[in-house]
């Protein structure tokens, strides 16, 4: 028994060792990186968190188990359909809620309506909402056509319906719409008439002042931001659209960042006081991981979660394996920033 014990502690000594040593010669590698002037680091207040820690909260009547939105990306084809299955099971075993990208294709070819029948990967819990455009909803709103995507929601036993707002991205686009009249009209039309949960959101270029304070005194289930910053659609469309990249590309550095949004959303709501009907925001638009989305949610008034697009389908294009690591990374930090970093004011 001695013998053994001997043994293990000889094993444990140099294990040490090894780990001392390689701390001298990663120190003398790893130079100073810049700090990030944002937080406060306050390591005597809280010990380390728990397996099984949650950071709940609710959108809608829906509740999440992390304040992490996985936004409308993709959707329609087979390559497509494989990636929001697996977003769909990363969303389920997280406890994350998800927006597919357009649904229209469901509405225009019913074949095509399974590849968004994604609750049963879901399952109950997890808020799941249908995206569509707004030039679509002004079209389906003059030819009274609405009940169909009342009836898609139910179909797929959705939560509720997202609308982006992209003017520009629609006068980029060569196959693009025009739209008839201001988007706020079309969202009250729609709210009228629909009785679903309805968020709202940009398509990488973010909402100014007064398009902000409009939709505030909706009474909408969520604005996303989709702040310029990262995925600009209306950059893809003139990339895709040479005649027009040559003239309208400097539209690709208009719109508001994920910062100034959550600036603007607190002045709004604060110049608003109770007429104010929307509180709940998803910060999107150049989010690059957990340490952003901290600072945006530590930063608003609201009911604030973080979304991310570009790296959750760069991941979920690897592999479901290469997602889920990327998810539970990104829950990792957040709980790890929530027990030990504070925002400076």
């Amino acid at each position: 028994m001695n013998r053994n014990n001997e043994l293990q502690n000889a094993a444990v000594a140099a294990k040490t060792e090894l780990r001392k040593d390689s701390h001298v010669a990663l120190a003398l590698e790893a130079g100073n990186d810049a700090i990030d002037e944002r937080f406060y680091y306050e390591p005597m207040l809280a010990g380390h968190p728990q397996n099984g820690d949650k950071w709940p909260l609710t959108i809608g009547n829906q509740k999440l188990d992390y304040p992490l939105w996985i936004s409308s990306m993709t959707g329609g084809s087979a390559m497509t359909n494989e990636i929001n299955r697996r977003l769909a099971k990363t969303a389920a075993k997280f406890g994350l809620g998800m927006g597919v990208g357009s649904a229209r294709i469901a509405l225009e070819a019913p074949e095509k309506i399974n590849d968004f029948d994604l609750r049963p990967l879901l399952g109950s819990d997890c808020p799941y909402f249908l995206n569509f455009g707004i030039a679509q909803i002004e079209k389906m709103i003059a030819g009274k056509s609405l009940p169909a995507i009342k009836n898609l929601v139910n179909r797929l036993d959705a939560n509720g319906v997202i609308i982006h707002v992209n003017p520009l991205q629609e006068w980029m686009q060569p196959e693009g719409d025009r739209i008839q009249q201001p988007p706020i009209n079309t969202i009250q039309q729609f709210l009228n008439e629909v009785d679903l949960p309805l968020i709202v959101k940009e398509v990488g270029q973010g909402f100014g002042y007064e398009s902000m304070k409009a939709l505030l005194q909706l009474p909408l289930t969520a604005v996303e931001f989709a702040a310029n910053g990262g995925t600009n659609f209306s950059k893809l469309e003139l990339l895709r659209n040479q005649a027009k990249s040559k003239y309208l590309m400097p539209f690709i550095h208009v719109g508001q960042s994920a910062g100034e949004m959550v600036a603007l959303s607190n002045q709004i709501m604060e110049e608003l006081g109770n007429k104010v009907q929307c509180k709940t925001f998803i910060v999107s638009g150049g989010i690059k991981n957990f340490l952003d989305g901290y600072y945006y949610i530590q930063q608003s008034k609201g009911n604030a979660l973080y979304g991310q697009a570009s790296e959750i389908l760069k991941q979920a294009k690897v592999s479901q394996e290469a997602l889920d690591e990327f998810i539970q990374n990104q829950v990792e930090g957040l709980m790890l920033a929530k027990t030990f970093l504070t925002v400076k004011k």
